[in-house]
């Protein structure tokens, strides 16, 4: 039996022995988060770390200089549903025009499948916009989990693990997979700072995001080793 279960983990490859993880902890890390957001009073955390971004006793007013609030409006729309169509359907369309109809259509399913996702997720919780702080920018939609964080990790993510693909050595990919986690991250706590999120939202959003991006990964790499999606289409 432990023969048998050494030979399993050695046909197993870091990367996807890794994915695995990720997929499972956010998963688990979703289903704990919504249970805080289905309670009726907000978490301690929550409400600790949504007043840490405030002037003290004054919740109307973010922390840091005037010019720091037109900054993170500015990183907040990295993750705006009309800034990651505009940057997914350039990509979709530079591929069809590459003559990569298959990857093409897989960044599609991949993004629009985390938007079908996430507008499910709001729908099931129905968690209200914090009422602790103001708001610095107008949200009309559900809070949980927050769309924003969500769909940054699905898109960013999922372009830049596709885009490594063609990269020349493991530096250049690295950076490039870190500058789509910072984007994330920074895209995130930006929710956070301008009062329409709770960090649980936000947290559950990574956590959704980065569970679905990874699962994309596996099915880019499956699809690959069948042919179905080569590089050379």
């Amino acid at each position: 039996m432990k023969s048998t279960a050494n030979a399993l983990l050695n046909r197993i490859e870091f990367p996807v022995l890794l994915a695995g993880l990720v997929i499972a902890g956010g998963l688990w890390g979703l289903v704990e988060l919504m249970e805080v957001a289905r309670a009726t009073s907000p978490h301690a955390f929550d409400t600790e770390i949504l007043l840490a971004f405030r002037q003290a006793g004054q919740p109307n007013s973010p922390i840091g200089p005037p010019w720091l609030e037109g900054a993170v409006r500015d990183i907040t729309a990295l993750g705006s549903t009309s800034v990651l169509v505009l940057i997914t359907s350039t990509v979709i369309i530079y591929l069809l025009l590459i003559r990569r109809p298959a990857t093409a259509l897989f960044v599609f399913v991949a993004v629009a499948g985390g938007q079908v996702l996430s507008s499910l997720l709001k729908f099931e919780v129905d968690r209200p916009r914090p009422d602790l702080v103001s708001h610095l920018v107008d949200e009309t939609s559900f809070s949980f989990p927050s769309g924003h964080a969500m769909l940054s990790a699905i898109t960013y993510l999922t372009l830049g693990s596709l885009a490594a693909r063609f990269l020349p050595d493991r530096a250049t990919k690295v950076f490039l997979l870190a500058l789509a986690v910072l984007v994330t991250v920074l895209v995130g706590t930006s929710r956070v700072y301008l009062g329409v999120h709770w960090p649980s939202d936000v947290l559950a959003g990574w956590c959704a995001g980065f569970a679905w991006a990874m699962l994309c990964w596996l099915a880019a790499r499956l699809l690959q080793r069948r042919k179905v999606m080569a590089d050379s289409e």
